[in-house]
């Protein structure tokens, strides 16, 4: 244990002396030997803060097992990047304030969006919801966020109420919630797109063209949402949510298949949990007939490999699924932003471990996320036919030797 956190402050000073002063916190950072489609797109991003709330959420936390179940009104924060129509000489580049993974530290990230732009109504752009791990925040993925709406799309990150940096609740509560948070979302954005709605987004996005993206939890509830039902293991899990409330969503009930949302076309999700705990099994991933884009670390002993992200990749065989993986990562490669220079304040090892990979520069694996993020979506969310040369031939957009480490495979669909 010694040795490993003593690795984790050695890659910690490295990135201090190496990245401190270039990147400030820069959550737009494109390295010079960035694969093709990494960088930034045409379009300027606009940024805007909204706080939802769900009436009538089933209360994890506030029911009793036996009981019956108690209700709430559920609040959500979410940020919302779009492509923005930018005034006359009008800069770019916004502050988020970001809690860290030490609730104490907050970090300022600086990225290209500008934040309550006017939205370019020149189309509807496909939406991509993005959900963090546990714990985690909307700003985990920001990267991706801004990125993404700078190509076409508008995004939207979720702050999981029970499973963020400062409001890190019981197990139970991420467990039921977060495939419905998605959802919620996804219901929520249709409302406020729709013709007349007086929002900002009114006419802004295609409901029917979305796609999820979802690190580790984030991932987990993901996977349900594209049909994969939870097992009889996961329902009568010690450690879930009480009165077996995930039978709702679970592969043996006819009713959770029935409510699959048809506007869901595909999903991008970086180490999935649940497979080395028993919340997936080969029914429920045979239930899976949407696209995915597997991203992993084989050295992921949070989520697993082998018997984790590797395995379901292997299992959603009615998928046409993609696996990348990151040789000797772990848990934490590609999907978290740079480690913020403020958790050097910190004098715990296991908060700079958060953001960080043993092996792995984080801007690099940032940088090839980005790039199969923008191939995947492009083909199932714009159906850009030619984008499907980058999943076929990893060496498509990459410098020569840019893919040492990383290892592509396909999975097409058994049906």
């Amino acid at each position: 244990m010694k040795r490993h956190l003593a690795g984790i402050l050695m890659t910690l000073l490295s990135l201090q002396s190496l990245h401190a002063l270039a990147q400030t916190n820069r959550i737009d950072i494109i390295r010079p030997d960035a694969p093709e489609l990494a960088a930034y797109g045409s379009y300027a991003v606009g940024v805007r803060t909204l706080e939802l709330l769900d009436p009538g959420r089933i209360d994890v936390l506030g029911t009793e097992r036996g009981a019956a179940n108690a209700s709430y009104d559920r609040p959500l924060t979410v940020e919302v990047w779009y492509p923005a129509q930018l005034a006359a000489n009008q800069q770019t580049g916004t502050e988020y304030l970001a809690i860290t993974r030490d609730p104490s530290i907050t970090a300022r990230l600086h990225g290209r969006a500008v934040r309550d732009a006017e939205p370019l109504r020149d189309n509807r752009y496909p939406l991509i919801i993005i959900s963090h791990g546990y714990p985690g925040n909307r700003f985990l993925l920001s990267h991706l966020g801004e990125n993404l709406a700078s190509k076409g799309y508008v995004t939207v990150s979720i702050d999981h109420t029970d499973s963020t940096y400062d409001d890190q609740q019981a197990f139970a509560s991420t467990l039921y919630n977060r495939p419905l948070d998605q959802l919620f979302v996804l219901d929520t954005m249709a409302k406020l797109a729709a013709t007349g709605s007086g929002s900002f987004l009114s006419q802004l996005v295609d409901i029917e063209q979305t796609g999820l993206i979802g690190f580790s939890m984030g991932g987990y509830g993901a996977l349900n949402n594209l049909g994969a039902g939870f097992s009889e293991a996961a329902v009568n899990n010690i450690a879930g949510p009480p009165n077996r409330l995930l039978q709702a969503r679970a592969a043996t009930n006819p009713d959770y298949r029935q409510g699959l949302d048809a506007r869901i076309k595909a999903g991008l999700l970086i180490a999935p949990w649940g497979m080395n705990t028993g919340f997936w099994d080969e029914q429920g991933l045979l239930g899976v007939s949407k696209p995915i884009f597997f991203v992993a670390g084989d050295a992921d002993v949070t989520a697993g490999y082998e018997n984790g992200t590797r395995a379901i990749f292997t299992g959603t065989q009615n998928s046409d699924r993609y696996l990348l993986t990151f040789a000797n990562a772990g848990h934490s490669v590609a999907a978290p932003i740079p480690m913020p220079i403020e958790i050097l304040s910190s004098d715990t090892p296991a908060v700079a471990g958060h953001y960080l990979d043993s092996v792995w520069d984080s801007v690099r694996t940032n940088n090839i996320l980005n790039h199969f993020a923008t191939a995947f979506f492009a083909l199932h969310l714009k159906q850009e036919s030619e984008s499907d040369r980058y999943l076929q031939d990893i060496e498509q957009g990459f410098t020569r030797g840019g893919t040492l480490g990383l290892r592509l495979e396909h999975g097409p669909s058994a049906r």
